[in-house]
């Protein structure tokens, strides 16, 4: 599932935008407010100066408020101060919680239906597989490693601009094998439980619906009876493709080390894993646990299992 960030990189356009601003906001502080202070305490001295002679020479001047209405001309900041000066605190806010903690994103398109649908906004944990810097995502703190049956967003391998969205069916050293649309790992057949056939809105037609039990973690996904278990002309060349034996029935990969695994729920209507290989930890963004919005259906709103 691609969702490429709204006007490239996002996180690189506000950290541009917090080093500006921060850039004013200190330079205001530290240098221009002091400069506007003695050019005021020089203006206000040479305004008192005046008063007393023209007191002195027994010239009575009618300057009531006037000498509070120079001190607050000289002492107002430009507009372009003022308004970063303003804009800082926020953005460095905003920079430092979708960093450190939670990042929104919008489900574009449907291949973890009917975990997450078209339009779903989701939040998703930065910090719960470790602590990266922003910008270049390089892991500082180790917290957590995925498990089996997390979703996790991750930056998609062929285009490191592009964050996709994924349920994680293998770990480090796991043996993945896929057969008759039916998931394997190391040696161990994921349970199944049937369910009602699901509606797909997309295309009006009924894909079959089962429970898939994955190291614990239960979630839905869809098959659809007409497609193959995989198309074998789609498969492209990725690091770590020699872990791979394709066959007709269905595949095999063992997970390199570092690496991950990853599939959608729509598992055919999904470009992942099968496709373009493994997804190493440093293109891991987060884990997603919640949708907070749907315009098309307030239903949606609660937890991602």
């Amino acid at each position: 599932m691609n969702m490429q960030v709204i006007l490239g990189n996002f996180a690189l356009i506000l950290f541009v935008l917090m080093v500006i601003t921060g850039v004013i906001w200190c330079l205001d502080v530290f240098y221009l407010a002091k400069q506007r202070r003695a050019a005021a305490n020089r203006a206000l001295a040479e305004y008192d100066a005046r008063n007393a002679k023209a007191t002195a020479d027994g010239i009575k001047l009618d300057n009531q408020g006037r000498r509070g209405q120079i001190e607050a001309d000289i002492l107002r900041q430009p507009t372009w101060v003022e308004y970063s000066g303003s804009f800082f605190p926020v953005i460095a806010l905003v920079f430092g919680l979708r960093s450190f903690l939670y990042e929104p994103f919008k489900i574009p398109s449907s291949s973890m239906v009917p975990t997450l649908l078209v339009g779903d906004l989701i939040l998703v944990n930065k910090f719960t597989y470790g602590i990266r810097l922003p910008v270049i995502n390089k892991k500082i703190v180790q917290i957590n490693d995925p498990q089996r049956g997390d979703v996790m967003v991750f930056k998609y391998p062929k285009d490191m601009s592009q964050d996709y969205i994924k349920r994680v069916v293998g770990v480090p050293g796991d043996k993945i094998t896929y057969e008759n649309k039916r998931l394997t790992v190391n040696g161990v057949e994921v349970k199944y439980a049937a369910l009602d056939d699901y509606l797909n809105d997309e295309r009006l037609v009924y894909n079959k619906q089962y429970e898939e039990n994955l190291s614990g973690v239960s979630h839905r996904i869809l098959n659809d009876e007409s497609a193959p278990t995989y198309r074998r002309e789609n498969v492209e060349m990725f690091p770590g493709s020699e872990n791979c034996t394709y066959r007709y029935e269905g595949f095999s990969c063992t997970v390199p080390a570092g690496n991950y695994f990853m599939m959608g729920d729509n598992r055919d209507n999904s470009q992942d894993s099968r496709y373009w290989g493994f997804v190493p930890d440093k293109n891991i963004v987060g884990k997603a646990f919640f949708v907070w919005m749907n315009f098309g259906s307030l239903r949606r709103i609660g937890g991602i299992q």
